[in-house]
């Protein structure tokens, strides 16, 4: 949002008077304005093209430049250059033009600036309308910028729809933001659109290192970077803490003093406290913390620093580039990589979670740094404990089962013929159109009624063609009894609905185009499918719950219990399957 070089209008004040830093560097023209490069290309080819849109909507977070920018939007709108012929306007301002001087102090008569959050009604608004009617003074456009725009009323945004659809072409609005969210969609079509980005922290570093030079302040790297990480993407809050720093410093910009200023935790204790958290050393984690809280640290900050720390570390895991930060010193990065490259993610994603439970808390207790102690309890307790995957191939080890693959799984009893559950689930082969000569079938063409050699297969085709009611309805309800092609024979459960032979007749004729006889048995039959699948799955348990293996992992965790049995003869374990968390033993 600041410039490079110092605020023009400088001379409108008193002699002697002090300008704070945000004021004294806001830019002059565009090319001052840093990291809006997309704003600038935009605005650049618009005023080019005479392509100049009737409202403008700028939106960012506080302070990175949304009311400069509508200033130099204005300047460039009513940019002219006194004895100079009228060319219209331009983004390219060397010099002060009739009306720069007065726009850019918030003075001139044809550019009226209004705070919507102190004049939120429709009265407000009805003045601007009413006002709309009447040519500028002395500029080329008569420009309505109103800040915090979102927070008008309903019926303000109400009145000023149809003067901002088809404003005169004297009239020019541009309006900014921090809630864009808040602005009704009505009038957010009507304006285009500009988004200001946050600042990068390298680029605050090396803004805030040349302004300091030019208040010949001395400012050392590493207090430079906790101004930009402080400031959140903020030039004007960066400025605001810089100008503070170099009061406090007298002329110097100290890192040990800034932290003083601004109550801020040293990054350096941060890392050896966490450091002595994943050493699992409490009693030095919660000396350290006394320290700090003796040297006037909040417990919740400095839990919210600890976070910030596990983050930045996680990055470093997944993305080596973001050790290039700013902000961050070089000792800390030397951590960083460190803390990246031992640490595994089951313990990093850990700790991330217990601080993010922990920082609440803090907050709420009546005792925050009791609270916060026993949050570093807890991660240090947990710090010696084996992650999932650790403890599984401890435990297998121990066993005496090899760690890089699962017991070898034992044969099942095969189900009595001719049923099996793998028939029951088996897809059917693709069958190749019976041709022009074949009977009608609204659904595709029919496989052939040759295809089907099981009762498992006719379920199969069910679940094929997506019949959801009545595959479930046979695999619960029917107990086969003899199949032969075009004939089947069941035996049915109780419970089962009427109708069901006749409705799985007329299917299998729609779907196979031939005729097929479904009749009712008195004979037992062999079991459902579903009781065979639940046979199968208990079968699985038993066979798991006799594994060494298994029942060593039930010992070393009191109160485990399988809850679910898969058959991993596909997909062999091995040392990669165990390091992934994803693995279901």
């Amino acid at each position: 949002m600041s410039s490079d070089s110092s605020d023009n209008s400088q001379h409108a004040e008193a002699p002697g008077a002090y300008r704070v830093l945000a004021r004294k560097y806001r830019p002059q023209t565009f090319e001052d304005l840093i990291g809006q490069d997309p704003v600038v290309q935009t605005l650049s080819n618009a005023f080019k093209t005479d392509r100049i849109a009737q409202a403008y909507m700028l939106t960012g977070v506080r302070g990175i430049g949304k009311t400069t920018t509508a200033r130099l939007i204005a300047r460039a709108l009513n940019y002219a250059r006194e004895g100079a012929e009228d060319a219209g306007p331009s983004i390219e301002m060397p010099e002060l033009g009739l009306h720069c001087q007065a726009i850019l102090e918030s003075h001139h008569v044809d550019v009226i600036e209004m705070d919507a959050a102190s004049r939120t009604g429709i009265e407000d608004v009805r003045e601007i309308i009413e006002s709309v009617r009447y040519k500028p003074v002395s500029a080329r456009y008569k420009i309505y910028i109103i800040d915090e725009v979102h927070m008008l009323s309903r019926q303000a945004f109400n009145a000023l729809l149809k003067t901002l659809e088809e404003p005169p072409e004297h009239v020019k609005f541009i309006f900014a933001t921090t809630e864009i969210r808040k602005v009704p969609v009505t009038v957010l079509s009507r304006c285009q659109r500009f988004d200001l980005r946050r600042l990068d922290a390298d680029l605050l570093v090396e803004h805030f290192g040349k302004i300091a030079e030019k208040e010949n302040a001395k400012a050392e790297e590493e207090a430079l970077a906790l101004i930009a990480r402080a400031s959140e993407g903020s030039v004007r809050d960066g400025l605001s803490l810089l100008d503070q720093a170099i009061a406090f410093g007298g002329a110097e910009v100290k890192a040990d003093q800034l932290r003083e200023m601004l109550g801020l935790v040293d990054r350096a204790r941060i890392i050896d406290l966490f450091e002595c958290l994943m050493k699992g050393d409490a009693a030095g984690a919660l000396a350290e913390m006394k320290e700090q809280n003796d040297l006037g640290a909040d417990p919740a900050t400095v839990l919210s620093d600890l976070a910030e720390l596990v983050h930045w570390v996680t990055r470093l895991k997944i993305v080596p580039d973001a050790l290039n930060d700013a902000a961050h010193s070089q000792a800390e990065r030397d951590k960083g990589k460190s803390f990246a490259d031992n640490l595994s993610m089951p313990i990093l994603t850990r700790a991330w979670q217990m601080l993010l439970k922990g920082i609440p808390e803090v907050n709420v207790a009546a005792n925050p740094i009791a609270a916060a102690e026993m949050v570093l309890i807890r991660m240090a307790y947990v710090a010696d404990l084996p992650t999932p995957e650790a403890a599984v191939k401890k435990t297998m080890a121990q066993s005496g089962a090899p760690a890089g693959a699962a017991p070898a799984p034992q044969q099942a009893p095969p189900p009595p013929e001719p049923m099996t559950e793998a028939r029951a689930t088996q897809q059917l082969a693709p069958v190749p159109d019976p041709g022009p000569g074949a009977g009608p079938n609204p659904e595709g063409p029919p496989p052939a009624s040759a295809e089907l050699s099981s009762f498992a297969d006719v379920v199969a085709l069910v679940g094929e063609r997506r019949d959801v009611k009545l595959k479930h309805e046979l695999e619960t309800h029917v107990r086969p009894v003899r199949f032969a092609p075009g004939r089947l024979e069941i035996a049915l459960e109780p419970d089962a609905p009427r109708g069901l032979p006749n409705a799985l007749m007329r299917r299998l004729e729609q779907w196979t185009g031939a005729r097929w006889v479904v009749s009712v048995s008195d004979e037992a039959g062999e079991a459902t499918i579903a009781h065979q699948r639940d046979a199968r799955e208990q079968t699985l348990l038993r066979e798991a719950q006799e594994t060494p293996s298994v029942q060593a992992v039930l010992e070393t965790f009191p109160g485990a219990k399988i809850v679910n049995v898969r058959d991993l003869s596909d997909m062999p374990l091995d040392a990669e399957n165990l390091d992934d968390p994803d693995t279901e033993l």
